[in-house]
């Protein structure tokens, strides 16, 4: 699957050798279906002649025995390799799919329901999997074997074998015809039960919002509707699929009573209608199957239009093809002319290597924007931002994440060890590396006292840390690996004084160069600039003893707060 493309076709990257195991299988069955016929000809051509002798009578037996062995061997085998190519095209599928969505800007990702989402990964690409597993491998067995015992009874009885044509192919022209509305009925059940898995992966993470604004039973009245409307829609997609197998059912039964009928009419003689029936008999299973098939597809059609849907979402960060290496240097970070949308226009400041700057603004200011751009979150749709002396898209993202670490309310904690966060930046650090940044995060003292020590478990989002806990984490995972740019985006908001400190500490030791937002006044004067936004623009810049001294430039304190 390229980039925006469609899915990738079902037979490439080496999957056609399962197709044609899958061909060659409905050959084998049908041959199988073709002796069994012949076999039961010729016992009932014994019934009725007494010459008949034990040898001929063990033959046909071995003939039948040997030809249900086969069909059924074969029929197990299409399983396991139907299932085979459906895993490896879906394990394609898949990486593709997560290639897409880390590349994606956390901003594109987070706009969309985490449900709906996630349903790409589970239940539309179970959708993927069924139909090549259980479809187009039964598609190919089924109609091989289908086309291939026709063949075989048109040998025997070409008359017979026109009539149960006749009854196979209007049999198979209603099964298309309901199939259009089974479609509609899959696409509204997958719409329902995405807005119910959206529904409750938000309520997961914000339960505490529920029980603490009383919205129990509100919430519970929502639950409900939403799951009465996927009841319905899954009651009328299973009527769609009842009506397909009663179709299947109908075409197995009417071919058995063209044979007779056209039998009698003709005046087949009866080993040769016993032979039709077995073959009928032998196919009935396979119609069944194929009638099935259209559930298989229209749920992959629908699953493919929601999986397409995604991928032609703009990923609002590519990788440089041909990426320029970064050399060492000081972190100094310009923006010329720097824009996103409509939050941050036209930014043009430089950040010299080593020195603080704190970006303040009311909220909507563009504050988050721009450590978003600077991070490489996201690229600039104008404009452009230096790392030291190159152009930030033209280095590679490895290297862009390497030289930035940052603290985000956006860059959650992961579900895992505490170890597993601290070193999420750098997986590979040595011990050293992760000692010195506990002990400058104060994290030294707080890991002694767990009794798992490093290898406490840290929930989803940290939720079962302590505030000032799963700040230091943070600051811990972007600290590691020395990062010449530090992005602090309200990382000292809402916290105890001894986090705080911590934090304050940090910023005057970091060797690189800092960007801060804050809100503290107190984080203002120890800064060596401050960069003043306003409604997506750099209104004001310079030195906090020059800004802070002047009265008339009150602008400056809006969205600001004193600490302590």
């Amino acid at each position: 699957m390229s980039r925006s493309g469609p899915l990738p076709r079902i037979g490439a990257d080496g999957r056609w050798r399962s197709l044609a195991l899958l061909v060659a299988n409905g050959l084998g069955q049908a041959a199988a279906a073709v002796a069994a016929a012949f076999a039961v000809e010729r016992a009932f051509s014994l019934l009725t002649d007494p010459s008949r002798t034990g040898r001929q009578v063990a033959g046909v037996a071995v003939a039948l025995v040997l030809a249900g062995a086969a069909a059924a061997w074969l029929r197990g085998r299409e399983r396991s390799d139907g299932e085979r190519l459906g895993q490896r095209y879906v394990h394609k599928v898949r990486l593709d799919l997560f290639d897409r969505l880390i590349s994606m800007a956390p901003r594109a990702v987070q706009g969309r329901s985490q449900g709906a989402t996630a349903l790409r990964f589970v239940g539309d690409l179970n959708a993927v999997r069924r139909w090549i597993s259980l479809g187009v491998s039964r598609l190919l067995v089924a109609g091989t074997m289908t086309v291939g015992t026709m063949v075989g009874l048109a040998a025997l009885a070409p008359i017979l074998a026109a009539a149960t044509a006749v009854v196979v192919a209007v049999g198979v022209a209603c099964s298309l015809a309901e199939g259009r509305s089974l479609r509609h009925a899959d696409r509204q059940a997958r719409r329902h039960r995405a807005r119910l898995a959206g529904n409750v992966n938000e309520k997961i993470g914000a339960i505490g919002v529920v029980q603490v604004h009383g919205a129990t039973v509100r919430e519970r009245r929502r639950m409900a509707r939403q799951s009465r409307r996927l009841r319905a829609a899954m009651v009328e997609r299973a009527a769609h699929l009842g009506r397909l197998q009663a179709m299947s059912e109908a075409t197995g039964a009417a071919a058995t009573g063209a044979i007779v009928v056209t039998a009698l009419v003709a005046g087949v003689p009866a080993p040769t209608v016993a032979a039709a029936a077995t073959v009928v008999g032998l196919l009935v299973p396979q119609l069944r199957d194929l009638g099935r098939v259209q559930e298989y597809w229209h749920g992959h059609r629908v699953a493919c239009e929601a999986i397409e849907r995604f991928c032609d979402r703009p990923t609002l960060l590519s990788e440089n093809p041909d990426p320029v290496p970064l050399p060492a240097g000081p972190g100094r970070l310009v923006f010329r002319n720097a824009g996103w949308g409509d939050a941050l226009n036209g930014l043009s400041a430089v950040a010299e290597g080593g020195r603080v700057i704190a970006v303040v603004g009311g909220n909507g200011a563009g504050k988050s924007t721009l450590v978003a751009l600077a991070a490489r979150l996201m690229d600039p749709d104008r404009g452009s931002i230096e790392l030291d002396g190159h152009d930030i898209g033209a280095i590679s993202l490895h290297d862009a994440r390497r030289a930035i670490g940052i603290v985000s309310p956006d860059l959650p904690l992961l579900r895992g060890s505490l170890e597993r966060n601290v070193r999420y930046r750098w997986p590979d650090a040595p011990d050293e590396a992760v000692a010195q940044v506990l002990t400058r995060c104060g994290l030294d003292g707080m890991v002694a006292e767990l009794p798992d020590g490093m290898e406490t478990r840290v929930a989803e989002g940290g939720v079962n840390l302590s505030a000032g806990q799963r700040q230091r984490v943070l600051l811990a995972r972007a600290l590691l690996g020395s990062p010449r740019i530090l992005l602090l985006d309200e990382a000292d908001a809402n916290l105890d004084p001894a986090t705080t400190s911590i934090i304050d500490d940090v910023v005057a030791a970091h060797v690189g160069t800092t960007l801060v937002v804050t809100h503290r006044t107190e984080r203002l004067a120890v800064a060596d600039e401050i960069w003043h936004l306003d409604q997506g623009h750099l209104v004001e810049q310079g030195r906090p003893d020059v800004l802070l001294a002047c009265p008339s430039r009150t602008s400056l304190l809006f969205g600001i707060r004193r600490v302590g």
